[in-house]
């Protein structure tokens, strides 16, 4: 059994109204040959202050889910159908005006990339105050100085960063800069996608530590898109496993990884090291993800699944409670079934 050890003292949400509701949540992305479901039919709920770790092989619509709740996604792609409930109100209905009122002060974006989401001919003040204005906030000269430097210290930096322009600044401090941007306004969800991304492994745990840090002030919950099992088990509460577009596990972390319910999610578990005994090789998952406009009928992990059932090749799994905050899409655990068309 694989065993993490917490970036913090996170304990089980309290129940209560969800802060976020995600239902049936499905994006397409349109090609001259069809129409691709990079995320379809996605549901899940966040109460104040939790994690939820989104992992899956790349490709399996992990950052199409995470932009869609901040109502960033772009042509080609497009959002279907379905309903995203911040304090209940559905983003999805709101107008352009609207939404970009909600960014920043409700939920917000930890970008993939600190480099490519800064202005690199902008120094870190005007940067950080950008946000601020625009959602109609007035400051003084002195007060903004005071309201930057009460933000750079809060992620770990110094005042003087804010004279700073992006390229001054290492791979770890640009991306706290970021943190302290989506951070800025006390946002209800921050949305973080691979913010550790091409950061060596120490710089890796401040920034997962200063992020929980400053959630953990606000109780914000927070939506965490990577690929580092190991890095997103020590931070998030709940993990939700995708493949081809689909949550296929929803689960408590230590419970994810103390006995994983889908074939799937066993799978990327088994392939990570270990220090419990010698690999003289890495195992991987056997195959590849299928092709999203060419899905295998029935359950879309099938082709690669070592538990694979007759049954499996033509009826596709609903997710369903398993046990109590547990949710399972898999054969394994019969419940409602749905016959691809």
């Amino acid at each position: 059994m694989t065993t993490v050890a917490p970036l913090h003292g996170a304990g089980v949400p309290a129940t209560g109204k969800p802060v976020l509701e995600v239902r049936d949540l499905r994006v397409h992305y349109d090609t001259d040959v069809g129409q691709v479901p990079a995320v379809d039919g996605a549901s899940f709920s966040l109460q104040s202050g939790e994690r939820l770790a989104l992992v899956g092989e790349s490709g399996s619509g992990k950052t199409t889910l995470a932009m869609a709740l901040l109502r960033l996604t772009r042509p080609p792609g497009r959002i279907v159908s379905g309903e995203v409930l911040l304090n209940g109100q559905d983003l999805l209905k709101l107008d352009d005006k609207e939404m970009r009122g909600v960014r920043l002060s409700g939920i917000a974006l930890v970008q993939q990339g600190a480099m490519n989401s800064m202005n690199p001919v902008v120094r870190v003040r005007e940067q950080l105050l950008d946000g601020l204005y625009d959602h109609g906030i007035k400051l003084t000269k002195v007060e903004a100085r005071e309201r930057v430097a009460q933000l750079l210290t809060g992620v770990g930096l110094t005042p003087e960063v804010a004279d700073m322009f992006p390229h001054e600044l290492s791979g770890g401090m640009k991306q706290r800069v970021c943190i302290a941007t989506a951070t800025s306004l006390g946002p209800k969800v921050i949305v973080a996608d691979e913010p550790t991304s091409a950061l060596d492994v120490v710089v890796q745990r401040q920034v997962m530590v200063t992020l929980g840090r400053l959630q953990a002030g606000l109780h914000a919950a927070v939506v965490l898109v990577g690929h580092d099992m190991g890095l997103v088990a020590q931070f998030a509460d709940t993990i939700g496993v995708m493949y081809a577009g689909k949550l296929v596990e929803v689960a408590p972390v230590a419970q994810i990884f103390g006995r994983p319910l889908h074939p799937y999610t066993k799978l990327l578990i088994e392939s990570l090291p270990t220090l419990d005994h010698k690999q003289e090789k890495f195992v991987g998952i056997p195959g590849l993800p299928p092709a999203l406009l060419d899905l295998p009928p029935g359950c879309v992990f099938h082709p690669r699944c070592p538990s694979v059932m007759e049954h499996c090749r033509g009826l596709a799994p609903g997710l369903r409670e398993e046990q109590s905050r547990r949710w399972v899409a898999c054969h394994l655990f019969p419940g409602e079934q749905v016959r691809n068309a």
